[in-house]
């Protein structure tokens, strides 16, 4: 049998020859990733929103103007929505880096804070103390040995910020 039909006997049977000065088959194959495991949570959305302080709504009309002023302190703190227990530390400190850095777990709302709005005729003013924070959508997340993610648990917080202040709106009744 000539060498070339010998090749081709063995090619059809699936046995590879061994080529002399050829590198064997695992030098060309490139090792796998490997990533160390690590668990974190990454902001995916965020909107400023508007956190109201209890018992700091005041509305008054039809025309005039609208006065009020802080008198008690109240404290606004965060809310958050999940399926499943995430670190509140690991929340705060990635919307801190990636939306706001004034973003805090409560906000202090202070006594002495006074407002006055013209409000139109035949309209009523409405008033509202709080805090102007955010809405994040958050995900809470693992990343695995072979380098992939996997999402643990996805919700979203209302974070208040230090900003405070009136807000104020008009309405027909």
């Amino acid at each position: 049998m000539s060498k070339r039909a010998k090749l081709a006997t063995l090619v059809v049977a699936g046995i590879m020859p061994v080529v002399a000065g050829a590198a064997p088959a695992s030098a060309a194959v490139t090792p796998k990733r490997s990533c160390p495991v690590d668990y974190g949570v990454r902001i995916t959305s965020h909107t400023t929103y508007r956190i109201p302080a209890s018992g700091a709504y005041f509305k008054d009309g039809p025309g005039g103007t609208i006065s009020a002023s802080v008198t008690r302190a109240s404290t606004i703190t965060y809310s958050l929505s999940t399926s499943l227990e995430v670190s509140a530390s690991y929340l705060f400190a990635s919307a801190k880096a990636s939306v706001s850095g004034s973003i805090t777990k409560s906000v202090a709302v202070t006594t002495g804070h006074s407002y006055a709005h013209d409000i139109h005729a035949h309209k009523y003013g409405n008033l509202q103390y709080g805090s102007n924070g955010f809405k994040v959508g958050w995900e809470s997340n693992r990343t695995n040995p072979n380098c992939s993610v996997t999402v643990l648990a996805s919700g979203t917080a209302k974070l208040p910020a230090t900003s405070v202040g009136w807000h104020y709106w008009e309405t027909s009744s």
